[in-house]
């Protein structure tokens, strides 16, 4: 049970009406038997491990990959990412001091990049270069000590543990030794409140997935001053080791709040640079021909891609996350934008080595290449693994397309090909709101199901597909993130079409287009004079990294309920704050999809 004080704490935030979390000791049950959940109790069952990393849901054994990253990472190469966490720490206290001298925005630029781009760095499967890390590690200390400068009259110095890094060196070693000292099991130690310090992770992966889908929005040269400015305060909280309850939870919420405001920021940068998206029907096989395959999600890169690759003979394929841009007005055009090839990140490793071409991947996800392609594996931007070329910001794309031209291709095939449509942004489904509540105030639409969030490797993550097929002909289904990997080419599913004529399945983009469903959700509700937990709409997550961890809190934050998550939650929620999160906004946990399907339709 909580602390005393921490109920006491809590109960003084419930009252507030912005942070509306209730944690009352009397009515908080024992609900963590319903998903499979590491309490962190447990963490001293290993002693002294190589590396603590839980920030995935995939994470070793449920519990922390202590050894080596199921993603790949090694324990050096953990402990360079927990010192340039620290920095981004410390660069956050001191970038809040320089705001409270007056501080200029354009003084603070080079912060405001370096933090959004080395936070980045950090997620599940985006650098496992020790080299690539290091660089962001020294260019923040530089840039740390430019912001004292700026801060020398303030009256907000920054204290506690990660106020200085005076103890960093300057070698690969040193930043790697120095890692092991700020790793979870000793931050936590210092905290002391293993409640605490699960809010203080949940903040902290949450918030990386936030400067993520910010990076993305720089990429487009958009950039938000007090977003910034909140999320160094995020971070400026994350520095302290004080166990304080209500300041932790008011964090969490805050995260959700910040990546609500950054996907707004990020859709309208999306239909800004390249048009309004639009229903566009996707080949989903082999077109004859040179190739080169794009992965990932910053859409600039693939425009600059398009552009030098115009009229050299190779076709583009997009890969994973890179499926929506055949929606845009401004990369479809490019005719030699011929299709989408291979399906979600895990399974990168077969596609990947069957592609007869170079790949590049822009953003997360990359997975360490096996030697069929490592040579003709390209990174971009945050993206590291060592010993693969890495294309600079001047996006030159030469020796790429050289590759490409010297390889066969693929050959022409007789199989019939396969098409998906894409484009489904809420600018294309609010014109079919009228249609929608025809057809659920007439009973032809049963339900709306909203399946989305990370695919994975896990066997468990075919709930997924069998939960679209179990569903009555007569729902709709919206799809958002790499999850719909798992059914969009079901045969039960693809081509069929709802009573009223419209498609079962509309997908509604990448997880970078997260905010589609929440305009849909609101201006159905609005329509309906109804909360948006009133409308017949059900949510089904797939739950993996931190983007989807930062979706998730912006749905928390904006009052959402009843959200199916699975296939199981993250290790770093303590079975405490997992019962506050289903009482106040019952959390479900996934079964199977039969039983599911049944609670699903009984508006359960």
């Amino acid at each position: 049970m909580f602390h005393r004080t921490s109920i006491r704490v809590a109960r003084s935030i419930a009252t507030r009406p912005y942070y509306a979390f209730s944690m009352k000791a009397a009515v908080v049950q024992p609900v963590t038997s319903m998903f499979r959940l590491f309490s962190m109790a447990s963490s001293q069952a290993i002693s002294n491990p190589e590396m603590m990393c839980r920030q995935c849901e995939q994470t070793k054994d449920h519990y922390a990959c202590t050894t080596v990253g199921v993603c790949g990472k090694t324990a050096e190469t953990s402990a360079m990412q927990d010192t340039l966490s620290h920095v981004v720490k410390s660069v956050s206290l001191w970038a809040n001091s320089a705001r409270e001298t007056g501080a200029t925005e354009e003084q603070l630029h080079a912060a405001n990049i370096w933090t959004l781009r080395a936070v980045f760095s950090t997620l599940t499967n985006v650098n496992f270069s020790e080299e690539r890390i290091a660089a962001y590690i020294q260019e923040g200390l530089v840039i740390k000590k430019d912001l004292e400068k700026l801060a020398v009259s303030s009256t907000i110095r920054p204290v506690g543990p990660v106020a200085e890094t005076a103890l960093l060196g300057k070698s690969l070693q040193d930043f790697e030794e120095f890692g092991h000292t700020v790793s979870i099991p000793k931050r936590m130690a210092a905290m002391g409140d293993e409640d605490c310090f699960s809010l203080s992770e949940i903040a902290t992966y949450g918030a990386r997935g936030a400067c993520a889908y910010a990076a993305h929005c720089y990429q487009m040269g958009k950039m938000d001053p007090d977003i910034m400015k909140d999320i160094h305060q995020v971070f400026s909280k994350l520095a302290s080791d004080e166990p304080d309850m209500e300041g932790l939870l008011a964090n969490v919420l805050k995260v959700g709040d910040i990546n609500g405001r950054v996907l707004a920021m990020l859709d309208d940068a999306h239909a800004t640079t390249f048009g309004i998206p639009e229903p566009t029907s996707v080949k989903m096989t082999a077109t004859e021909g040179k190739a080169i395959l794009v992965s990932g999600h910053d859409l600039v890169d693939l425009e600059a891609l398009l552009q030098q690759t115009e009229g050299k003979g190779v076709n583009v394929y997009t890969h994973g996350e890179m499926l929506p841009a055949h929606s845009y007005p401004g990369l479809k055009k490019y005719k030699h934008l011929v299709g989408n090839y291979g399906t979600a990140w895990q399974n990168q490793k077969f596609e990947f080595a069957l592609f007869p071409g170079p790949i590049i991947v822009t953003t997360n996800c990359v997975q360490a290449p096996r030697s069929a392609y490592r040579s003709r594996l390209y990174t971009m931007n945050e993206v590291g693994v060592d010993g693969v070329a890495h294309i600079g910001e001047d996006r030159d794309f030469s020796k790429v397309i050289d590759q490409a031209q010297s390889m066969k291709g693929f050959k022409a095939t007789i199989e019939p090909p396969v098409y998906h449509t894409v484009g489904f942004n809420h600018r294309a489904v609010l014109p079919l709101a009228k249609q929608v509540i025809d057809a659920v105030q007439s009973g032809a639409l049963s339900r709306i199901v909203l399946i989305g969030g990370c695919d994975g490797s896990q066997f468990d993550r075919n709930y997924y597909t069998e939960l679209a097929e179990e569903l009555p002909d007569d729902t709709l289904i919206l799809t958002l993130g790499c999850a719909k990997n798992r059914f969009i080419r079901s045969e039960k599913l693809m081509g069929k079409t709802l009573p009223n004529g419209m498609p079962r399945i509309l997908d509604m983009g990448q997880c970078n287009d997260s905010y589609s469903a929440v305009v849909v959700a609101n201006e159905l509700a609005k329509a309906l004079d109804c909360s948006v937990n009133d409308l017949p709409l059900s949510l089904a997550l797939s739950h993996l990294e931190q983007k989807a961890a930062a979706v998730l809190l912006t749905l928390l934050h904006m009052g959402v309920k009843n959200i199916r998550l699975g296939p199981s939650l993250p290790a770093y929620i303590t079975p405490n704050v997992l019962n506050v999160l289903v009482e106040k906004y019952n959390l479900i946990p996934t079964t199977t999809a039969q039983a599911d399907v049944k609670s699903i339709m009984a508006g359960q």
